[in-house]
């Protein structure tokens, strides 16, 4: 509610609410167990007079047929608008590492700031695909906001010195402390009540100067407007923050923060230059992630090739295997698609471990057939017997990893729904990832092993044999020849 509104009154509208969430419960019957959504609300009035929160704990997700956020719509309609109130928010707990749209607002000028957040908003209120719209710097009570005019100088007043003035006359200053026996009495002075009741007292109040008294009304003048609650800095800097969550599953949370930093900040550059915008909540915590992985990532995709280079003995060879990576991530999209989850940190993080297991089961494919060139076999009968010999290992181990998997992706409980997206990315991206090495694999292996024979044809004017130009053949020579 506004700053400044009665305990009394914040209370009342949070009851009225609670009230509302008590009838949603009704209406949403029962649970598969026999018990309702919605076991408890707890209330509580504050920080402050103004604020209030309530929190629906629901019964156990599993025996639910609606998540926390089709309960959280639900109370949402049935509150509907409350005039009195200044910001109405209800939060699902479905957000991890922070809210899915948040713009940060940064500057020195708090007015161009103010101006700002005001754009921010209008554009998401705009957009039916968002809710619950946000900030971190509300309106405050009404305060008396002094200006100085130009005489005030003359006098040697600084806005600082009238504005204790003013607040010495209404709230009073201590002048003197009289010790009676074991207590200390405070003695301090201000206006009578009568001349310090009404805004209009200010203009008789008497400012001391070096040359005497002079009224308020003839050095400074005053306007009433709501302050601020609280005041956030950044990087040495004022920051408003603006929050929202998305309306519905299918929106994207991305395109429109992509929008906000891109058209709606080239606009309001044009008009504020020193105001700068940056993303905040969830997608400053992907472009965290994004940014460590463009350290790290490279540098494993290097470590994992140089150990497959030791193993192999060959510089192409482990360029077939890490090409197979990005056929993989269509696994992985399709998953998330199939089970109505959007790609997360979490999804990133499985991708990662998907890595690893698809060099490995290459590594098992390219081994056998790298052995079996070296007992003789023809190139082509090679991948052939190859393909025969680890179809049973590499489909076993796909087929047990994911139905090792199955129990989360199917679970229901809340404590799951965060693991979930990371066990569909290696999930589905195992299933493709199979199909990959099993018959993606060897053609990559047919188009290497052409691509060395043409080259050495052009080179040499000999056509060799397919088996000649394979890393294993050209070892297995080696070898022959130093015994």
């Amino acid at each position: 509610t506004p700053q400044g509104t009665s305990e009394h009154v914040t209370d009342s509208l949070a009851t009225y609410i609670e009230q509302n969430i008590w009838n949603v419960n009704n209406k949403l019957g029962k649970t598969t167990n026999g018990t309702f959504h919605i076991k408890n609300v707890l209330k509580q009035v504050g920080p402050g007079s103004s604020t209030a929160t309530l929190v629906v704990n629901l019964s156990p997700s599993e025996t639910r047929t609606l998540s926390s956020v089709d309960i959280s719509g639900h109370i949402r309609d049935q509150v509907g608008y409350i005039p009195e109130l200044e910001t109405l928010s209800f939060n699902s707990g479905s957000n991890v590492g922070g809210s899915p749209i948040s713009v940060s607002i940064q500057g020195d000028d708090i007015v161009h700031l103010q101006h700002v957040k005001d754009i921010v908003y209008e554009e998401l209120n705009k957009n039916q695909d968002v809710k619950d719209i946000v900030n971190t710097s509300p309106l405050g009570i009404k305060e008396v906001q002094l200006e100085l005019k130009e005489n005030a100088s003359l006098l040697g007043l600084s806005l600082n010195d009238v504005m204790g003035q003013v607040r010495n006359a209404f709230y009073g200053r201590e002048v003197q402390r009289v010790q009676r026996g074991q207590d200390e009495v405070k003695i301090w002075v201000r206006y009578t009540q009568e001349n310090r009741s009404s805004i209009n007292d200010l203009d008789n109040i008497q400012i001391q100067t070096q040359k005497g008294r002079v009224p308020l009304s003839e050095i400074a003048s005053y306007t009433i407007a709501r302050g601020d609650v609280s005041i956030n800095h950044s990087d040495g800097l004022r920051e408003i923050t603006v929050n929202a969550d998305l309306a519905n599953s299918n929106a994207s949370a991305p395109q429109i923060m992509q929008d906000l930093t891109t058209r709606v900040a080239k606009d309001i550059q044009k008009e504020y230059p020193e105001i700068t915008i940056s993303t905040e909540g969830q997608n400053r915590e992907v472009n965290k992630i994004a940014s460590s992985a463009l350290n790290v990532i490279p540098a494993a995709i290097f470590l994992i090739y140089v150990v497959i280079v030791f193993a192999f003995r060959s510089y192409s060879q482990p360029f077939i295997l890490l090409a197979l990576i990005p056929f993989s991530i269509i696994g992985v999209a399709w998953g998330h698609w199939l089970h109505g989850f959007s790609v997360n940190i979490l999804s990133y993080l499985g991708i990662i471990g998907l890595v690893g297991i698809i060099v490995n089961d290459g590594l098992v494919f390219t081994g056998k057939f790298n052995s079996l060139l070296k007992e003789g076999l023809p190139f082509e009968e090679a991948l052939y017997q190859t393909g025969i010999s680890r179809f049973r290992a590499i489909f076993l181990t796909s087929i047990t990893t994911i139905a090792g998997l199955a129990p989360l992706m199917l679970e229901k409980s809340l404590q799951a729904q965060f693991l979930i997206p990371m066990a569909i990315s290696i999930a589905y991206g195992i299933a493709i990832a199979t199909v990959l090495t099993l018959f993606i694999l060897p053609v990559f292996l047919s188009f290497s092993n052409t691509s060395k024979v043409t080259i050495k044809y052009l080179i040499t004017g000999k056509k060799p044999t397919r088996e000649s130009v394979e890393r294993a053949i050209i070892e297995l020579k080696v070898e022959d020849e130093k015994f």
